[in-house]
């Protein structure tokens, strides 16, 4: 897997500018396929499963990741599908860490059932 998954969320406090074009397409290059930047601001993807339950259990996974790194995604739960948004609301754009929270997602979503 990637080595952006192996480092830890850094805690920002707005005092770095949000990342712009050819640093996203390079730390995107990191990511799963599905993973979307919208508007240059956030990170998005959806994942689809068998079940509500599943769909709770696989939250469930990725709060407890977002507590550990101290950084939370914005988590759409319904019927057989999960949708997340990532970005850092302290410089209102994407910083590193929203790519290292992506990747370790994907990790997860490799044993999402």
């Amino acid at each position: 897997m990637n080595k952006t998954a192996d480092k830890v969320c850094i805690p920002c406090h707005g005092e770095i500018p949000a990342l712009k074009d050819n640093d996203l397409r390079l730390l995107k290059k990191d990511l799963s396929k599905k993973w979307n930047i919208v508007n240059k601001h956030h990170l998005e993807k959806e994942w689809t499963f068998d079940d509500f339950k599943t769909a709770v259990k696989f939250t469930n996974k990725i709060a407890d990741l977002a507590e550990k790194q101290g950084h939370h995604p914005d988590i759409y739960l319904a019927w057989g599908k999960v949708k997340l948004k990532i970005w850092t609301h302290k410089i209102d754009g994407l910083s590193e860490s929203d790519f290292i929270l992506a990747a370790k997602i994907d990790r997860l979503s490799l044993t999402k059932k």
